[in-house]
């Protein structure tokens, strides 16, 4: 009776521990699932539905409400200015199309800085900010950066001419000007950079025209993180540049003034020094 007694014991104790053990795998299953799921959670990039081309758009074309769709964007790195809802993008609704500043390419987000108001009518003077001026540059003052400058890109103008008969001098004439307007290139990437337009105030406009009349202006791109405006006194010469020294004007020392008076002598006249008064 006694060793039935204990086997059964020794049974028991052994599903028991098998019982123990089996939980314990469970439980550590378990926990490693937990942590797979944690895992594969902190991997996962929270999105927002933005506004985004359907296809290709250039500048100047009318953005409708067939040129757009929804598209899931990263919220940790979305754009300033993006349209989340139709009535953000056509607030005048869909038959009052948005015209486009620059060009944007399929699942690119639309943004503020991109298209025009709703209902702007296309051309030039949509692309205008209030007060702005338009302001033309010549397609041989481009050709250094043809197939360059972009839309938006921001530019400084030097002026090479002479003031009166001074020397011809440089100098920085106006500093970071938007470009509103350019020839694209063609889907080969040929062409492109003439027809530079570039927005500006009122008087600058003035300032342009005298000084295009007045000398040659040539123009440098301006760094895309460079946010300070240029030193517009900054001005320079051919002396200047080859640090030539002008040599100072000689001494003249004037002779002692001398005073003569005249007289009649028979039929000579005579000079004689006297003193000066």
């Amino acid at each position: 009776m006694r060793a039935v007694f204990g086997l059964v014991l020794l049974v028991g104790m052994g599903l028991a521990g098998f019982a123990v053990y089996m939980v314990n795998q469970y439980m550590d299953a378990q926990a490693f699932a937990l942590e797979q799921e944690r895992a594969r959670a902190a991997n996962i990039v929270a999105t927002i539905d933005v506004y985004s081309p359907s296809r290709d758009v250039s500048y100047g074309e009318r953005l409708t409400i067939d040129d757009v769709k929804v598209i899931k964007y990263a919220t940790n790195n979305l754009p300033e200015g993006v349209f989340r809802t139709q009535e953000e993008l056509f607030p005048e609704g869909v038959n009052v199309p948005r015209v486009v500043r620059i060009p944007m390419y399929v699942n690119e987000p639309i943004t503020a800085l991109k298209v025009t108001r709703a209902g702007a009518p296309q051309g030039i003077t949509a692309l205008l900010d209030p007060g702005m001026r338009a302001f033309p540059l010549p397609n041989q003052m481009t050709q250094a950066f043809s197939g360059e400058l972009r839309i938006a890109d921001l530019i400084d103008l030097y002026w090479v001419g002479r003031v009166g008969s001074g020397p011809e001098i440089s100098r920085l004439v106006k500093t970071r000007l938007e470009i509103i307007a350019i020839d694209e290139p063609d889907a080969n990437g040929n062409g492109g950079g003439n027809g530079v337009v570039v927005q500006v105030s009122q008087e600058d406009f003035a300032d342009l025209q005298v000084l295009r009349a007045a000398g040659t202006l040539s123009l440098t791109p301006v760094g895309r993180n460079d946010l300070e405006s240029g030193d517009l006194t900054i001005e320079t010469n051919i002396r200047d540049v080859l640090g030539v020294v002008e040599a100072p004007a000689p001494i003249i020392e004037e002779a002692p003034e001398e005073c003569f008076r005249t007289e009649r002598r028979g039929i000579d006249m005579v000079q004689i020094p006297t003193a000066c008064n």
